[in-house]
């Protein structure tokens, strides 16, 4: 049932044949990687009126504020285009930050940028559907109590989507993405059109009467914090070079000068729409919604704006399904992560690290009501401290190889690195009550852990290998070993009958052992095993306590079973496989227990002897006919 499902959801298994076509050309590219940083638009500029309008009140438009923010940020996106594109070129394998920081900073920024995107990633989903599914709700307003499991089955059809594989996730979230920049487009052309004909838009009366504070330098930096959530996305593309179809960095490079070309052009154009129009980001609608209501009233055009709105916030957060799995597959494969997180699923995505964003990105819903503005707080620190070693790590490679222009590269890296690393500390400092002190403790808690999981690897392949001269000294033909096998019955039934006629093909020194818990039901099974025709000895030990391994072992360290520094001990464990998964809740699986604690010890090896039953139904219609 569970593979039927399976296979319905995500598709049939691709072979490897199959990965050159699972990749990205730019158009199918731009809006998959794109889709986040185009989206930034639609909440960060309420980000930051939220920040100047409760101190500043009108001024915040009437002086263009909003308007010199935004350009402050575009500056920044420049910067920041140029680094990713230097990073593109000299590292084409993807890992982005974590690869840049880590060969040219260390070790310890490597992981600490790699640990900081990861975080970055996952709050890119909490993020983005949240503020998809507020501007749902702040239009229908009925909505707003089932707001977090709206969250929750988005983020299921978004694992379910990215699942299927890079091709087919391409295709189905490509659409919103363009279609939101139509109608950002529209909007913008609709705006100017509006005011070059006249219109006198409206002051909000909440704001007009706002008493207007002294402008002061740490309000301008945390209201550019705020806003610099608009750049976040633009690293997904160099972490997913590889992605590409060849030539790949060529292809990347594109999509990254596209995706910044956008971003300057809707995000400085809503800007300079938003502060003629003005608009309250304290109402109950987003600055968005409000400004689409002001030019196109409640026509079409207000509800395609607000629908290609909500889709592209929540297609927002596939950037993150598309750069992370990627990331973290490259610090898994180096052994900062658990393997599992390396190999690719049946559609040739990286099922288990989708998996794990979509398991801990609604867990931070669920967690945060799915609220925005302290969500935001976690979402941004991350992707900066990942800017910042990035940028830094691209200034140190100039410096140190010192090649063709290195001076002007590195000026430009340093000035992204030190203006990011600003805007690290503003955020952290302005938002640290809001949510943002969970990441200042998060991170170096992720960093100690991938630090133990690459420990653990080492230790393990340590005592795996083998020296060359090693295995020259290694004669398993002349190699002599005594395997003795050990049954342990609970019962005489056809499991265990099936277990002691395996146990006679690996071995002629076999016992069956029972361990009794009742002393009359011990004579019970010593009754029915005497009817077997069998040399197999049978060993009953009672357990007053009730324990099930501990005789067990007792008994395979005693001089009664007359054990020898050498043997291999072999414990096969008779068990039955029931027919539907629900079945298993109703039976105690002592043999999974017992071979837990058994494969503790080096001299004993575990082997499970299944017995498929039949489903119910079946065996009623039998019993029926007989």
């Amino acid at each position: 049932m569970f593979e039927k499902i399976k296979r319905f959801l995500i598709g049939k298994p691709l072979t490897n044949d199959a990965l050159s076509k699972e990749k990205y050309t730019v158009f199918w590219g731009l809006p998959i990687l794109a889709s986040d940083a185009i989206s930034s638009v639609a909440y960060a500029i309420d980000e930051i009126l939220l920040v100047l309008v409760p101190a500043l009140g009108m001024a915040v438009f009437s002086k263009n504020i909003l308007i010199y923010i935004a350009a402050a940020i575009i500056i920044l996106l420049a910067l920041i285009t140029i680094s990713y594109r230097q990073t593109i070129d000299n590292y084409p394998n993807g890992g982005g930050a974590y690869i840049v920081a880590k060969e040219n900073l260390g070790l310890l920024a490597g992981i600490t940028a790699g640990a900081a995107l990861s975080v970055g990633y996952v709050m890119t989903v909490a993020v983005s559907v949240s503020s998809g599914i507020a501007q749902i709700t702040s239009t229908f307003e009925f909505l707003e109590p089932y707001k977090v499991l709206i969250c929750l089955i988005v983020i299921f059809f978004l694992m379910i989507g990215n699942l299927r594989g890079i091709s087919e996730s391409a295709k189905i979230f490509s659409i919103p993405t363009y279609a939101f920049i139509i109608a950002v487009v529209s909007l913008l052309i609709g705006g100017f059109v509006k005011l070059k004909s006249g219109y006198v838009p409206v002051k909000s009366p909440s704001i007009a009467h706002i008493q207007t504070s002294p402008i002061s330098i740490y309000l301008i930096l945390k209201a550019f914090s705020s806003g610099c959530a608009a750049l976040t996305g633009v690293e997904a593309v160099s972490n997913a070079v590889p992605s590409f179809k060849e030539p790949s960095t060529k292809h990347a490079k594109r999509v990254l000068l596209l995706l910044s070309t956008i971003i300057l052009f809707i995000f400085g154009g809503i800007s300079i729409i938003v502060s003629k129009f003005t608009a309250d980001p304290m109402g109950d609608k987003t600055v968005i919604i409000q400004i689409s209501e002001q030019i196109f009233n409640h026509g079409f055009m207000f509800y395609f704006i607000m629908a290609t709105t909500f889709t592209i916030l929540v297609m927002a957060a596939n950037t993150a399904y598309s750069g992370f799995p990627i990331l973290i597959s490259v610090m898994a494969k180096e052994g900062y992560a658990p393997r599992q997180l390396s190999t690719r699923g049946d559609r040739l995505s990286y099922s288990n690290g989708i998996i794990v964003l979509s398991l801990v990105a609604a867990l931070l819903i669920v967690i945060f009501d799915a609220d925005v503005t302290s969500l935001i707080g976690l979402y941004a620190i991350g992707v900066f401290i990942s800017f910042t070693l990035s940028q830094f790590g691209m200034f140190r490679k100039w410096q140190r190889e010192k090649g063709d222009h290195w001076k002007k590269k590195a000026f430009v890296n340093g000035l992204g690195a030190l203006v990011t690393a600003i805007t690290v500390l503003v955020i952290a400092v302005a938002k640290f009550r809001e949510g943002a002190w969970i990441v200042v403790f998060l991170l170096p808690i992720m960093i100690l852990s991938m630090l133990k999981v690459k420990k653990h690897y080492t230790a393990v392949a340590e005592q795996l290998r083998l020296e060359p001269e090693e295995i020259e000294k290694i004669d398993i033909a002349k190699d002599n070993y005594r395997n003795r096998v050990i049954i342990p019955i609970q019962s005489i039934n056809k499991s265990s009958i099936r277990a002691l006629r395996y146990a006679r093909t690996i071995s002629n020194n076999v016992i069956a052992f029972n361990i009794s818990t009742d002393e009359e039901m011990g004579k019970k099974v010593q009754e029915k095993y005497n009817m077997l025709k069998t040399d197999i000895p049978l060993v009953i030990k009672y357990s007053p306590y009730r324990k099930v391994v501990e005789p067990l072992l007792e008994f395979i360290r005693s001089e009664e079973y007359d054990y020898k520094k050498g043997d291999m001990i072999t414990v096969v464990l008779p068990k039955f496989t029931v027919s539907k998964w629900w079945h298993n809740i109703l039976h105690n699986h002592t043999w999974l227990f017992i071979e837990k604690e058994l494969l503790k010890h080096k001299h004993i090896v575990v082997a499970t002897m299944p017995l498929q039953l039949k489903d119910d139904n079946i065996i009623e219609h039998t019993m029926k006919l007989e």
